[in-house]
């Protein structure tokens, strides 16, 4: 597929304003020919598989040492998960029912991994039952469920590392500290499990190539003082964090694998454990495109130099990245060229809910003459997206996938 991005953009200091050129309209011509058959009235996410397909080639090409497990709650739509079954391709779930998805479609329980580390006892138990030996945890009383309920089973203790550079921050939530992390691996082995090694989360949209390193650091001393007590570790997970082209320029996948190959020869010289690695966001996002429709172009005062432009989805119905600002989507608009004048706009949802607003600090450039019924479109926008968008808040129809 086509990509259409925009050129990089400086972050706005605090009172500052940044704006953002409108996207180039570069469609492949599949998706170009689907959308202009479709004719939406409702916004729609269209996933193109091909692109999916290329990326997940791309990611096992730069990260061959790497077993990729992809992050099923990017985008859990069945045909994505069976296009990536056929590449061969592991799987990360959060729930039960994703696991339930990747199983009803033939994939075998030991290329599912149980990564939350946020667990119904019951859960976990099902889990067990169906199959399931890998699973994550990060608390001590996480682990007594595990030893419980999946007696037996590979576990991976996750450990807080640091998020600078990503756009979308993983925070403090999942995770335990170095020291923790050493003894319930310790426990784990007692309780009769398989203490597997350690996974961390660098934060989604990390676009600091050398996080990776800091991590590896930080487990490598892990490992070692593990290894003096008897407990050998045989893998690390390194999570997911590796993004998607939006509206910033970014290092390409090569250039992340040559980092985490370096890191890992650093820490680990020729003794290197077996890697995992949780892609979500790479392997989905630019594959996806949501069409949308503009609302209401309105001013709130005639001397307003910035216009509002009121679309029919926003952060209740797929765009929940868009919450302070965090993931700058490209947009075009269907039908304007390239050269149409353009001015700056507030962006924001139809909802009745005054947080429902895209885009304040950072202004969107698009077109004067945009106007209600001129037809929208989101850019790499395939994952964390449709599975975002609520059930029906204010009574609009959640955000439907399509994939072709």
């Amino acid at each position: 597929m086509a990509t259409d991005f925009m050129p990089a953009l400086v972050e706005p200091t605090q009172g500052e304003t940044v704006t953002i050129p409108m996207a180039n309209n570069q469609l492949s011509p599949k998706v170009s020919s689907f959308f202009t058959e479709a004719n939406f009235q409702d916004p729609h996410l269209v996933v193109d598989l091909e692109q999916v397909s290329l990326n997940y080639q791309n990611l096992n090409k730069a990260m061959p040492q790497a077993e990729i497990f992809y992050a099923v709650k990017a985008n859990p739509e069945q045909q994505i998960l069976q296009e990536l079954a056929d590449l061969g391709s592991s799987f990360d779930a959060a729930s039960l029912s994703e696991i339930e998805s990747c199983l009803a479609l033939g994939i075998s329980a030991d290329r599912i991994s149980f990564g939350n580390t946020i667990k119904k006892q019951r859960d976990i138990a099902a889990a067990f039952n169906k199959g399931i030996r890998f699973f994550a945890f990060d608390s001590a009383e996480e682990l007594r469920k595990l030893a419980e309920s999946a007696p037996g089973s590979h576990v991976f203790c996750r450990v807080l590392v640091n998020c600078a550079g990503a756009e979308w921050p993983l925070s403090n939530k999942f995770g335990c500290s170095l020291e923790m992390a050493e003894q319930l691996m310790i426990e784990a082995q007692q309780l009769g499990l398989i203490p597997t090694g350690f996974s961390f989360h660098v934060g989604s949209q990390q676009t600091q190539i050398h996080q990776w390193g800091l991590a590896l650091n930080q487990i490598k001393m892990l490992y070692s003082s593990l290894k003096l007590r008897g407990i050998p570790l045989t893998h690390i997970n390194l999570g997911g964090g590796f993004p998607t082209q939006y509206t910033t320029d970014i290092p390409s996948i090569e250039a992340y694998g040559q980092g985490l190959e370096l890191a890992l020869e650093q820490q680990f010289g020729e003794q290197v454990p077996k890697i995992l690695i949780e892609p979500g966001r790479y392997i989905v996002g630019n594959a996806g495109i949501i069409e949308a429709e503009v609302i209401l172009v309105a001013q709130k005062q005639a001397q307003d130099e910035r216009r509002w432009v009121y679309l029919d989805i926003g952060i209740f119905s797929g765009l929940a990245e868009c919450m302070d600002e965090a993931i700058k989507y490209p947009i075009s608009i269907v039908g304007k060229e390239s050269n149409t004048e353009v001015g700056s706009v507030i962006l924001a949802g139809p909802s009745c809910d005054s947080v429902d607003v895209l885009y304040k600090d950072v202004a969107y450039q698009l077109p004067l003459d945009l106007k209600a019924g001129d037809k929208i479109r989101i850019h790499s926008t395939g994952a964390y997206t449709s599975t975002y968008s609520s059930v029906g808040f204010n009574g609009f129809p959640p955000l439907k996938c399509v994939c072709i």
